[in-house]
Order: structure tokens, then C-alpha cells, then sequence
């Protein structure tokens, strides 16, 4: 397969396999994409997956890239968190959840980390379609949940204020009902108990500041 035709075939692909594009071409042969590489047209990720030198990179690129890389998986924690601008900085790398074990890929588009939960615990996500393209990624109370189950260490009031939560966009966005539904789920007394300190912190923080006359 030539490479016009190839980029023709796959233009609308975000990243693509060696598989995928043997389902076009039982033929091709891998050191096509060397060769490729070797002239610029194409990246190598990892995982045996690879996308154009000419693809424009945003957050929704990467957060499909990482529901591709290690499947299944859904974006969450610190990612989740900073896309629905609850935490206040960038984060370093894109942060999913999956069932398969704990792993990350070092890439030349950035870090992809995947922190590992039981069956049982994959829920709680959503789809979310961009120019006719989708990823996973946490609901907002899942990703909380998600990520004070794998912070236990994230005990008291003060753990909590270090993490300089968005408490205002965390409430307009925050669905308890949900939250209380997803947390039964887990089952767990210890993790139920960090979540209460971490909402009583959010709400004693309101009535200080209605206090105040905010």
C-alpha cells in the first residue's frame, strides 16, 4: 500500500494499529511503517499504536489516545478532575482508570498513566463525542471516588485543603445523589469515611464564607 492511499484510508483515524490497518490490507508488511517513521509521516506511541506527524494535539486527542492505548479504560482522576476544572493547575499527563494492572507509557506526546480497580468498580463514566470522534471518561462524582480509593492516605481536613479543590465549581457541577449512589457501590467504611471529611470540609468552607458575607 502506498502512503497516499494509506493516509487517504485512515485520515478520519486518531490513532491507528498494525491490525487495524490489516483489516484493509492483509498484506501489509511492518516495515512500511518504518519506513514511514523513518520520513516523518508517521508517530509511534507505544503499544504498537501510531498516529500522523500532522495531527493537531488538544486535550480531547489524548484523552481518546489514552481510552486506545490500554483498553478498557476510562480518563479519571487528577485528569477527570482538572477537565471539569475542579483542581486548579495542569496536570502532568493524562490519568485513566482500568481493570487491567497498574501501567504507564512514556510517549512523545506526553505520559499515560493507568491506575488499576476491580471489575466491579468500572462504572460511573461517560462518552463524550468531538467531530464525530468519542472518548471515556469519569463522571465527576466517580472521579472523586476514584480518587480518594486509591489516595487512602487522604485521611483528615487538612489533606483535603491541600488539595485546593474549585469548591465553587465543584458545587455547581456536583451531583450528591449520584455521588451517594456510585458510593454505595464501592461498599467500603474506610473510603466512605474519607468522602464524608472531604464533604464536610466543602461545606463548612460555604458557611464560612456565608458567614463572612461572601
Amino acid at each position: 500500500m502506498k502512503y497516499i492511499r494509506f493516509k487517504d484510508a485512515f485520515k478520519d483515524f486518531t490513532v491507528f494499529s498494525l491490525n487495524d490497518i490489516r483489516l484493509i490490507d492483509p498484506h501489509f508488511h511492518r516495515r512500511r511503517l518504518i519506513e514511514w517513521q523513518e520520513k516523518g509521516y508517521i508517530k509511534k506511541i507505544a503499544n504498537s499504536r501510531y498516529v500522523f506527524s500532522d495531527l493537531t494535539i488538544d486535550e480531547n486527542i489524548l484523552f481518546e489516545i489514552a481510552n486506545r492505548l490500554y483498553n478498557p479504560s476510562y480518563v479519571s482522576l487528577e485528569s477527570a478532575l482538572s477537565y471539569y476544572q475542579i483542581i486548579p493547575e495542569a496536570v502532568y499527563g493524562i490519568t485513566s482508570i482500568s481493570t487491567r494492572r497498574t501501567y504507564s507509557f512514556s510517549t512523545s506526546l506526553g505520559k499515560f498513566q493507568y491506575r488499576t480497580v476491580k471489575p466491579a468498580f468500572f462504572f460511573g463514566y461517560q462518552i463524550v463525542t468531538y467531530h464525530s470522534k468519542a472518548f471515556k471518561i469519569a463522571d465527576l462524582e466517580k472521579a472523586v471516588l476514584d480518587f480518594f480509593y486509591l489516595n487512602p492516605e487522604l485521611k483528615s481536613e487538612g489533606d483535603v485543603i491541600s488539595l485546593r479543590f474549585n469548591e465553587e465549581a465543584f458545587r455547581q457541577k456536583f451531583n450528591r445523589k449520584k455521588f451517594k449512589n456510585y458510593l454505595r457501590k464501592f461498599d467500603k467504611n474506610a473510603l466512605s469515611g474519607r468522602v464524608s471529611i472531604f464533604l464536610e470540609c466543602l461545606e463548612k468552607n460555604e458557611g464560612n464564607k456565608s458567614n463572612a458575607g461572601y
